[in-house]
């Protein structure tokens, strides 16, 4: 079995409310070790499944299950550790976010970094910086998130099934969570 963390988009804000207490009972049937955390929809669990077969159940799941229309990103335990390890801004500081956004597909998450500015300088006030072909890492003034270029961007329909954000913090905690 391989070790996978699944993130929802969209839960608990917008009138998509889930419990995840019954997110955890829906996903045992796709897996072992469930386990959720937060109420932004973060799993993480143990499958025979590959990725795309994960996270194509878990969106059938979810839309069964919750009747909505159900977008994960599905990560292995392996690609959650190098995402975490790539970025370079700090998971707490007192002026800024540090948020990754990840990606279903590569092609998508392109066209995010294309629509959202010039590349990073690399000289330590980069504002984001491409992690893998399924994350790129973002910072912004405390209390300016919803402001910032990748905030609007990933809002757009064109993004909206294949991207999901969480701050940093959040991934630590899930990558914490597999033992």
């Amino acid at each position: 079995m391989d070790e996978y963390a699944v993130f929802l988009r969209g839960v608990n804000v917008g009138g998509v409310t889930l419990k995840m207490a019954e997110v955890r009972e829906a996903f045992a049937a796709l897996g072992e070790g469930v386990h959720t955390l937060l109420a932004s929809g973060n799993i993480v669990l143990s499958s025979d499944r590959g990725a795309a077969e994960l996270k194509a159940a878990a969106e059938r799941t979810l839309r069964d299950r919750f009747g909505y229309d159900a977008w994960v990103v599905v990560l292995s335990r392996t690609e959650l550790d190098q995402i975490v390890s790539a970025c370079p801004y700090p998971a707490d500081d007192g002026s800024t976010h540090s948020y990754v956004t990840l990606g279903s597909d590569p092609a998508a998450l392109d066209a995010l970094w294309e629509a959202t500015g010039p590349d990073s300088p690399g000289d330590g006030t980069d504002e984001r910086r491409r992690l893998s072909p399924m994350a790129l890492a973002w910072r912004c003034p405390k209390g300016a998130t919803l402001e910032s270029p990748l905030s609007k961007a990933t809002a757009k329909p064109k993004f909206k099934a294949t991207t999901t954000t969480r701050n940093l913090r959040t991934l630590l905690k899930v990558q914490a969570a597999f033992g």
